[in-house]
């Protein structure tokens, strides 16, 4: 069943609605979007906030890590009180004073092959926001078997990459980097990081998963996006889909 929009949001997100490429019909698919972000940090932090903002109908957040300290600088949707803190359960109550019309749902566990799983077949897109090497095989994997897009970032430095996998059975995550231990994967955790540089590549996600809601035939399917913030220097990686590497 569609929900269609009330008069009250018709108002909120006219700004939205006025633009050709979304549009009353547009902004209604946003409102019944269901949308899981993995990893609630830096990356996910934003995400999560343009996709509450945009009007997505339903969140879901899946991270078992406490606020630090040391991470506030990137972590910018937290604040110094709410260090020691649960993020799942700090980023639900600062979501729903931002837009209570959106449902949000938190997951306080560490995503495993079952639960990640389970987890993963309640929602339409799935946002991978983790530094873990290991989370972005097993989120991509099992978005393959569940049939759900991923997009996926990374950051490093004073660089970002960002692509959009399994995308109407296009290329995986394992197309472009096949292996583990892949040195093109950089993880922030190990490295210093451009603290600006997390609000663009979290926000450039952010708008990947509405132009999969809205089928936007511009969606950076087999195609990596790389961006560093110190140069401006930008490129794009093509890449397709190798059956050898789509699933292990």
């Amino acid at each position: 069943m569609i929900n269609v929009l009330t008069e009250a949001e018709k108002r909120r997100y006219s700004k939205q609605i006025s633009l050709e490429t979304i549009g009353i019909e547009g902004q209604e698919k946003i409102k019944n979007s269901k949308i899981l972000v993995v990893g609630a940090g830096g990356l996910g932090g934003v995400v999560l906030q343009y996709l509450t903002s945009a009007g997505v109908g339903t969140i879901g957040i899946a991270d078992d890590f406490p606020i630090e300290e040391v991470h506030l600088p990137r972590q910018v949707l937290y604040s110094d009180n709410n260090i020691g803190k649960l993020k799942t359960i700090v980023a639900k109550e600062k979501l729903n004073e931002q837009n209570s019309n959106t449902e949000i749902n938190i997951y306080n566990i560490f995503l495993k092959n079952k639960t990640a799983k389970d987890i993963i077949s309640n929602y339409d897109i799935i946002v991978e926001c983790t530094d873990s090497i290991e989370t972005k095989y097993l989120i991509n994997d099992i978005s393959i078997t569940c049939n759900k897009p991923l997009v996926l970032a990374s950051i490093y430095k004073n660089e970002g990459q960002i692509s959009v996998y399994n995308y109407k059975e296009g290329p995986s995550f394992r197309c472009i980097f096949p292996e583990k231990e892949d040195r093109q994967i950089h993880i922030p955790s190990q490295s210093g990081i451009f603290s600006p540089l997390v609000g663009l590549i979290g926000s450039i996600q952010a708008a990947e998963v509405l132009k999969i809601i809205l089928e936007n035939d511009k969606v950076l399917s087999g195609k990596l996006l790389n961006y560093n913030l110190l140069t401006h220097q930008s490129y794009i990686i093509n890449f397709k889909k190798n059956p050898l590497n789509f699933i292990q």
